[in-house]
């Protein structure tokens, strides 16, 4: 994804369930709870727990 800060090593289904719901940037996961961002298909408990931690490092979090 140009223009993108997500985590590099998300796997490539969390990455296009991702895209799909317009999330490109870690800024744009604060508007989603974890349970929401788990009900996408293909964004399992390894890819929340990896937006978690890069959220964590810019001292954001999930809404």
């Amino acid at each position: 994804m140009p223009d993108s800060d997500l985590p590099v090593k998300l796997g490539k289904p969390a990455e296009r369930a991702l895209a799909a719901a317009g999330i490109h940037r870690l800024a744009d996961l604060t508007a989603w709870t974890e349970r929401d961002l788990a009900a996408l298909h293909g964004v399992g408990p390894t890819a929340i727990a990896k937006l978690r931690a890069a959220l964590a490092e810019r001292d954001q979090s999930f809404a």
